[in-house]
C-alpha cells in the first residue's frame, strides 16, 4: 500500500487540524482515523514526533491540562498555513483519494479472503463427502464379509448335521446286516449270511457316493443295471464256502469300483466310505472268526 501522507504532508494537515482548534495528541490522532473513515489511524509514534518538532520550530505550542499536553498552532504556523494554501487544498484531495485507494485495497482483500475460504470451504466440504463414501464402502464390505461368515458357518452347520444323520443311518444298517449274518450263521447258512451283509453295504456305499441314497433306496434302478442287492441273490454255491467268499468280495468290490467310476467320489464321501469299510470288515470279520471277537471283549 502505498504510504498515506507524502513527505511532509503529515506535518501541513497537523498544523490546519490545530488551526481549527487546540487538541492533544490523543485527539489528533482520533481526528485523523475521522477523516480516513476508519481505514487509516496514525500510531502515537508517527504523531506525537512530528508535534514535538512543530513545536521546536515555533510553529504550534502546548499548555498542560488535567497532565497532558493541549497543543495550539502559533502565529508562525497559521502564516506558513496561509502560505501553503493550495498545496492544502491538494492534500485534502489526495486524502479522499487515498480514502478510495484504501477502501478498494481493503475490497479487494476482503474479495480475496472470502474467495480463498469459499475454496477452502468447497474442499473441506469435497474431503467430507468423499470421507463419508469410504465410511459407506468400508461399512458395506463389512456387512457383505459378515453376511458371508454367517452363510458359511449355517453350510457347514448343515453339512456337520448331514454327516451325523449319515453315521447314525450307516450304524443302523450295520446293526441290521449284523444280525441278519448271525441269524444265518446260527442256522449254519453263513455264506449266504455274509453274502446278502455285503450286498446291502454295497447298496449303501453306492447311495453315498452317487449322493442318491433315499433316491436309491425308494426307486429300483433303470435296465439294464442290476440293483447292488441282486447279485448277493444271483449265486449258485460251489460247495467251497471259501471259494464263494472270493467271488462275493469280488462282486462287492466291481459294484463299489463301479459306482465311484461313474459317478466320481469326493475327498468327503472318501472320508465316509473309509469309515464305513472300515467298520464293515470288523463286523464281518468278527462273525467270520467269533473266538476273535471274544478274545478282545475278554
Amino acid at each position: 500500500m502505498p504510504p498515506v501522507f507524502a513527505h511532509g504532508r503529515l506535518r501541513l494537515y497537523l498544523l490546519k487540524l490545530l488551526d481549527e482548534a487546540p487538541r492533544h495528541g490523543y485527539e489528533v490522532i482520533r481526528l485523523l482515523e475521522e477523516r480516513f473513515q476508519g481505514l487509516y489511524a496514525p500510531s502515537a509514534g508517527t504523531v506525537y514526533p512530528r508535534l514535538a518538532k512543530l513545536e521546536a520550530e515555533g510553529l504550534v505550542t502546548h499548555a498542560t491540562e488535567g497532565g497532558r499536553k493541549v497543543y495550539s498552532i502559533t502565529d508562525a504556523g497559521r502564516a506558513e498555513l496561509a502560505g501553503r494554501g493550495g498545496e492544502l487544498t491538494d492534500l485534502e484531495r489526495e486524502i479522499r483519494e487515498s480514502v478510495s485507494e484504501l477502501a478498494a485495497e481493503i475490497r479487494d482483500d476482503v474479495r480475496g479472503a472470502a474467495g480463498k475460504l469459499r475454496s477452502e470451504m468447497r474442499a473441506a466440504a469435497s474431503e467430507s463427502r468423499r470421507r463419508d463414501s469410504s465410511f459407506a464402502d468400508a461399512k458395506e464390505e463389512l456387512r457383505r464379509a459378515a453376511q458371508e461368515w454367517k452363510e458359511q458357518t449355517r453350510q457347514a452347520r448343515e453339512e456337520a448335521q448331514s454327516a451325523r444323520r449319515e453315521a447314525k443311518e450307516f450304524q443302523r444298517i450295520a446293526r441290521q446286516v449284523q444280525e441278519q449274518v448271525q441269524d444265518r450263521f446260527a442256522r449254519g447258512d453263513w455264506p449266504t449270511g455274509v453274502w446278502e451283509g455285503l450286498s446291502d453295504i454295497t447298496a449303501q456305499l453306492g447311495g453315498l457316493v452317487t449322493g442318491t441314497h433315499q433316491k436309491a433306496a425308494a426307486q429300483k434302478p433303470e435296465a439294464p443295471e442290476r440293483a447292488a442287492s441282486e447279485w448277493a441273490k444271483d449265486h449258485t454255491p460251489t460247495g467251497d464256502p471259501a471259494r464263494d467268499l472270493d467271488r462275493l468280495l469280488d462282486r462287492f468290490r466291481d459294484d463299489v469300483r463301479d459306482a465311484a467310476r461313474d459317478h466320481g467320489v469326493s475327498p468327503d464321501q472318501l472320508a465316509q466310505a473309509r469309515g464305513h469299510l472300515s467298520a464293515a470288515a470288523e463286523r464281518i470279520t468278527s462273525l467270520l472268526h467269533p473266538d476273535r471277537k471274544d478274545s478282545k471283549t475278554g
